[in-house]
């Protein structure tokens, strides 16, 4: 594994109970005031949040029902492979400074929280740069912070038609060089329950106590009835 990933991964899963409660917009540390993902996502919509959850209920949403890309060990997935799981997916690209390490971070976290439960909880990221970020640096990435994460991607037709299934925003930005590129994108993943039904939207920066007490409730739950 790359040394700069190593120290990354290592770096993100110490601080992840030092998360900031600001929501933030993509990688570049924009402020967002709104309770939405980002400009431009629909998650803003969604029901109001259940006070038995402490990420944003959107129980019954008609999006985020199918996927088909593939993992960096080159095997086509979709969300029935992870049927019986709690699944967490999450849009982003490993060379964001501080959202997605942070996120995947706290993931890691709570699964590690959850004892032999941790097992039932499947984290899935997928790559909205799939033109960098080749199966060999998302397995990097990933296996780093937790051996049992997935890493998903595609051409960038298929990450395309991904991100409209999960209502999420991304877009390439110019670094201020000139030289190179960012990635905006929306700065929150999505639960699904072992039933595969999409459950709960989290915001960036819920927290691992939070997150832990959500998915708690949906493996005790056992599905979307």
């Amino acid at each position: 594994m790359p040394t700069n990933i190593k120290s990354f991964a290592a770096l993100a899963c110490a601080l992840t109970v030092a998360f900031s409660s600001i929501f933030l917009v993509g990688c570049d540390r924009r402020s967002s005031e709104s309770t939405g993902a980002t400009a431009g996502s629909k998650e803003a919509a969604a029901p109001a949040q259940s006070t038995a959850f402490k990420s944003v209920d959107i129980t019954g949403a008609d999006y985020a029902k199918q996927l088909s890309l593939t993992d960096f060990d080159g095997k086509k997935r979709s969300l029935a492979d992870f049927k019986g799981k709690v699944v967490f997916v999450f849009f982003g690209f490993t060379q964001c400074p501080e959202v997605c390490p942070m996120t995947m971070a706290e993931l890691a976290e709570v699964k590690r929280r959850l004892g032999k439960d941790g097992d039932r909880v499947q984290g899935v990221f997928i790559t909205i740069d799939p033109e960098r970020d080749t199966a060999e640096v998302l397995k990097a990435y990933l296996t780093g912070m937790d051996p049992s994460f997935i890493g998903l991607r595609g051409s960038l037709d298929e990450v395309n038609a991904a991100s409209r299934e999960f209502k999420v925003f991304y877009q390439k930005v110019p670094t201020q060089d000139g030289k190179g590129y960012t990635m905006d994108h929306t700065a929150g993943g999505y639960v699904l329950d072992p039933s595969g039904q999409v459950r709960l939207f989290v915001r960036y920066g819920l927290g691992v106590d939070a997150l832990t007490s959500d998915i708690k409730q949906l493996l005790a739950s056992g599905s979307g009835s």
